[in-house]
């Protein structure tokens, strides 16, 4: 065909003066990798190397070939390779990274607020304080923000200033205008004591100084912004997750529900000016409502700006051994077995397999055909297998996305064709929208209770978190259903410890994981008998006298360091991450700059301060970041919560967001009898779509959902309970066929509703 075709090409090209490119059509880089390439191409069609039929490529030439062999293939137009080179020179891509593509919030005009412009003044004031010490202590020039720089600064940043001071009254009871200005804002009376609300007025003013200076207003706008609609449309968000629950400016704002100055949680743990990095609020919505938020924020700033981030899906060494085993017509219990010899090691190579596995260096030697997987398989690993969706991540950019990354449609929905490390080093914005079936079970279990107790104003954000019947749940170890609590394991943990404060269900969900399970012991028996609680320094006896002696918190070590050798918390932050890391020369660094502190401000001699270091290190090395802890906590205690004081309301829930799963619902049904909860069977006359709570003669239990029942399934349920409300309740059994669209509770579903015992069955309806 190219001996046809490149003659009349070379013709025209004289003919009209154009210049000729060469190139090969190139599918692997290595001649010896065509049979690797053919594999390859049989495991993405689903067929076998041995098909006749099967989509193939011609000849092994489809490599990247040298300049001489090319030069070999057009020996007659050398010029054209010249103008191949030409070309790719011509190319011009330059990926700037570290560039800002964060989307400029924009109020919208009909919104007003009170400008502070002196306050913010104060604000910028103590960032250029705080940049200043850092700038002094390396050695560097001292900056000052001018008129310019300031009006840029107050842009969005006295929007922001008024939302927190709105957000401090509400959660604090604290009137900034009043504490600065002597002039209240807000009309009430606050019981908080004059120095509290300082404290408390201070941190905030600290916080937002850090946020503006190092230009993350935007961000945590946008964050309140879809939060805020969230709330708004009653769709449920959750407490938070992460470093931000530390923030008091993501509290007040309701971006977290957890109080960062109650529960000792550190700001800088998020953001501070030693370690710039972008704070990353991980949201959890409803997991039902979720695609509504996402929806709001590509209507708010441009379905060109959003879009979803693409994963890539790896051939791993036990995956590709399966795949090529296939390909080669292996039989699958041969191909099984030779997969098993591949060790379960953690992103384990093929080499590093064949180097571990005595077996499959046999079995190498003895079958060809896996001597021939191995060499294959080696060049394929580490490939691209497939593409997906990222879970939650969301990308939001200052313009259209196609000017800044390549994209692609995954089921209609813009998508970007770089991974989530490559969009965020070109600097744009990864919000994480997550779907959290907890929070649908809370919402769900609030609104039956308000149905059931006729409260409409219960609120599960507001109730105590001293409640005794909680704590005795917990105690209990009857955790089936609380969120994080529920494996055996965390049962006994549960029985075992004897939970009193919600300090320590937040320690409680720290400690439980590989590495710091090594001190669950020596917790307990602290907590039990205090006299046993080992302090490492009597500096830090307050530190550790919340986890009786066990440094459990990343924050605890920074506040370790700050307390022993007077780090800032920036700086603690940064050894924080250096002892997690166990990089030896940053180590070594930080080891002196600590012993020398530990003498400047407490007169520590090196030996003394060598031995702290050390327990340091051993329990950073373990230690959870507190904020993402206590954010889990409140998830499990609310939950708790629930199911302590409204057991048949939470059950309810909880079967609810099951109703796909019938061996959860099974497993949940049990749980119901084991706390005398009753489930009755459905029935076309009182049962909603899920699960939910009656009462009868003065007592309450559970309907079985007709959603749940199997081969029923939404659609014909919801058109049952349409018909019923529409109607009134069905009379008898013809009463029902007859009104029912048989196009929607067709013979199938019928059947189905008649070999549940119950569905057709009550004083209504009679038997069948």
């Amino acid at each position: 065909m190219k001996h046809r075709i490149i003659p009349g090409l070379l013709k025209l090209a004289k003919e009209f003066g154009l210049r000729v490119v060469c190139a090969n059509d190139v599918h692997y880089v290595y001649r010896e990798d065509y049979k690797p390439h053919d594999a390859l191409l049989c495991i993405q069609t689903g067929k076998l190397i041995k098909d006749e039929a099967r989509m193939r490529y011609p000849n092994q030439e489809f490599y990247l070939k040298s300049h001489a062999e090319m030069l070999q293939a057009f020996p007659d137009n050398p010029e054209t390779l010249q103008n191949t080179l030409a070309v790719a020179e011509m190319v011009d891509l330059n990926l700037k990274f570290g560039e800002d593509h964060y989307p400029v919030f924009e109020r919208s005009l009909e919104v007003t607020y009170h400008e502070d412009s002196s306050g913010f003044d104060r604000i910028l004031d103590i960032y250029v304080e705080e940049k200043n010490k850092i700038q002094s202590r390396e050695g560097k020039p001292l900056i000052h923000l001018d008129a310019d720089e300031r009006i840029r600064f107050k842009r969005n940043g006295e929007y922001l200033f008024d939302l927190c001071k709105i957000g401090l009254y509400e959660r604090y009871g604290v009137d900034y205008d009043a504490v600065r200005y002597q002039r209240p804002r807000f009309t009430g009376q606050s019981d908080i004591d004059a120095e509290r609300a300082e404290r408390i007025c201070q941190q905030l003013e600290y916080e937002l100084a850090i946020i503006t200076g190092t230009g993350f207003v935007d961000y945590f706008l946008i964050t309140w912004d879809f939060i805020h609609w969230a709330r708004l449309q009653e769709i449920p968000v959750g407490p938070g997750r992460g470093s931000g629950a530390g923030c008091v400016v993501a509290y007040v704002l309701k971006i977290t529900d957890i109080d960062p100055l109650r529960f000792g949680l550190l700001f800088e743990r998020m953001l501070n000016l030693e370690r710039v990095s972008p704070p990353d609020f991980d949201v959890d919505f409803c997991m039902r409502r979720r695609d509504e938020v996402v929806d709001y924020v590509r209507r708010k700033y441009g379905a060109d700006k959003v879009a979803n981030i693409i994963t890539y899906g790896k051939f791993g060494a036990k995956m590709v051994v399966r795949d090529l085993a296939r390909v080669m017509s292996m039989e699958y219990v041969e191909a099984n077995k030779l997969a098993k010899m591949v060790p379960d090691d953690l992103n384990i190579s093929l080499d590093d397999a064949i180097a571990k596995s005595h077996e499959l260096q046999a079995e190498i030697a003895r079958n060809p055909t896996v001597a021939e997987i191995m060499r294959q398989g080696k060049v394929i690993e580490g490939m691209v297998r497939n593409t997906g969706k990222h879970a939650c991540g969301i990308i939001i950019s200052d313009q259209p996305l196609t000017e800044l990354v390549p994209v692609t449609l995954q089921e209609g929905a813009l998508t970007t064709q770089y991974a989530k490390g490559p969009v965020e080093e070109l600097g744009l914005l990864k919000c994480d929208f997550l779907g959290l079936k907890t929070l649908t079970v809370i919402s769900d279990a609030q609104e039956f209770v308000r149905q059931t107790t006729g409260n409409k104003d219960f609120d599960i954000e507001k109730v105590s978190l001293e409640d005794a019947e909680t704590y005795a749940l917990l105690n209990s170890g009857k955790t089936t259903g609380v969120f994080q609590l529920e494996s055996g394991g965390m049962q006994a943990l549960c029985r075992q410890i004897g939970l009193s404060s919600f300090e320590e269900i937040i320690a409680l969900i720290a400690l439980y994981r590989p590495g710091p399970m090594q001190f669950i012991d020596q917790y307990i028996k602290g907590k039990k008998d205090p006299t046993t609680v080992v302090v490492p320094h009597p500096l830090l006896k307050d530190l550790v006298l919340e986890t009786y002696g066990v440094l459990v918190y990343q924050e605890q070590v920074m506040e370790a360091a700050r307390i022993v050798a007077g780090y800032t918390l920036g700086g603690a932050d940064m050894l924080r991450r250096a002892m997690g890391k166990k990089v030896k020369e940053i180590m070594d660094q930080q080891k002196e700059i600590f012993i020398a502190g530990a003498k400047e401000k407490n007169n520590i001699d090196r030996k003394t301060a060598e031995e702290i270091f050390a327990i340091l290190e051993k329990f950073a090395q373990y230690g959870f970041n507190k904020s993402h802890s206590a954010a889990y906590a409140m998830l499990s205690y609310r939950t708790a919560f629930l199911k302590a004081n409204y057991p048949v309301e939470f059950m309810a829930a909880v079967l609810g967001c099951e109703v796909s799963n019938p061996v959860k619902v099974s497993h949940f049904i049990e749980e119901c009898a084991s706390m005398n909860v009753d489930v009755l069977g459905p029935d076309v006359n009182e049962s909603g779509a899920s699960f939910t709570p009656v009462i009868q003669k003065g007592k309450s239990s559970i309907r079985f959902g007709l959603a749940a029942i199997k081969g029923v399934g939404d659609g014909a349920a919801e058109a049952i309970i349409i018909e019923r409300k529409r109607n009134g309740a069905f009379k008898d059994f013809e009463d029902f066929v007859s009104r029912m669209d048989s196009k929607v509770v067709n013979r199938r579903v019928l059947e189905n509703l008649v070999k549940t015992g119950h569905s057709m069955h009550s004083k209504k309806i009679g038997r069948i």
